[in-house]
């Protein structure tokens, strides 16, 4: 979860002392296709698994229309935008990500959905030293990297959304990671994608969500308490701390249920009410009011 800015990340040239030049990316929506399009415009071959064809498809023309809206802007040529697109390629059978030296879970945040996936995934890998990782916002390195086999191999690589434009990566290892396995991630964000690698401890909200979703929660109560509108709330951050966003429309952004989510494990975590998701967030999630993604949150969208 995160503020969207104006910069922008091209990646570098793969070969990076990480060692990866094959890439694997567990599903296709705005995040995995994003982590996906970076890691093909720095050189690398990525391939996208999806869990059928519609979802498959539908991830291509989310990275192909990505990139043309980057050309679009002149912020990367039509060759480029070629290269990226040739180095990519759409699968729905787990066997397509077998040889990749490093694979990344971008599912949903549902901790049992995940955990079956990297089950799944541990037993296709075919290379010993595969890095498997996860774009998990909340949930615990060290169990997903337990139901895959491989706990020694895993890590938590926390990208930003939009993933092209934002430049921080978190890097968690759990307690079982080995020292070169978070040396290879840590290189693989930095020196290969070109993003900003800050290394973040396995407990739910690692660093930056720590901070942020108290942030989020009070905004919501205020809201929910009567102090302010949506509209003022928003504006009053915005011009009045210099942040791009409001954190209502952030929410809306991010996902309501995306949010609900990361809170809910970090309370469970702490049992520290800043964690706790307000009942006017829960009644918003129940409704199935989760933000832009369903047209309606916080605000409405056409």
């Amino acid at each position: 979860m995160t503020v969207e800015n104006s910069g922008s990340t091209s990646g570098s040239t793969s070969g990076s002392s990480s060692g990866i030049s094959k890439v694997g990316v567990l599903g296709g929506g705005l995040m995995g296709s994003g982590i996906a399009e970076v890691a093909a415009r720095a050189g690398v071959d990525t391939v996208i698994n999806e869990v059928n064809e519609k979802f498959r498809d539908a991830a291509q023309q989310r990275v192909q229309a990505s990139l043309a809206k980057s050309v679009a802007k002149g912020k990367t040529t039509q060759d480029d935008m070629d290269a990226a697109l040739a180095r990519l390629s759409f699968a729905c059978d787990l066997t397509s990500v077998a040889d990749c030296d490093i694979v990344i879970e971008a599912a949903t945040e549902n901790e049992a959905m995940k955990l079956d996936l990297f089950r799944q995934v541990g037993e296709v890998l075919t290379q010993d030293d595969a890095i498997l990782a996860s774009n998990t916002s909340s949930l615990q390195i060290v169990r997903l990297g337990t139901a895959s086999g491989r706990v020694e191999h895993t890590v938590g690589l926390h990208f930003f959304s939009p993933v092209p434009l934002m430049k921080l990566v978190e890097v968690i290892p759990s307690l079982a990671t080995r020292d070169d396995v978070l040396e290879r991630a840590r290189s693989f964000v930095a020196d290969t994608l070109g993003k900003t690698a800050i290394i973040a401890p396995d407990r739910p909200g690692f660093v930056v969500n720590a901070l942020l979703v108290p942030y989020m929660f009070a905004a919501i109560r205020m809201l929910e308490n009567g102090h302010a509108s949506a509209e003022d709330i928003d504006t009053g951050m915005k011009l009045g701390c210099g942040y791009p966003m409001g954190p209502l429309a952030l929410i809306d952004n991010v996902g309501l249920d995306t949010c609900r989510a990361a809170g809910a494990a970090m309370y469970a975590e702490y049992k520290d009410a800043a964690y706790a998701p307000p009942p006017l967030l829960n009644r918003l999630v129940d409704a199935g009011f989760l933000g832009r993604k369903s047209g309606r949150g916080f605000y409405t969208y056409s």
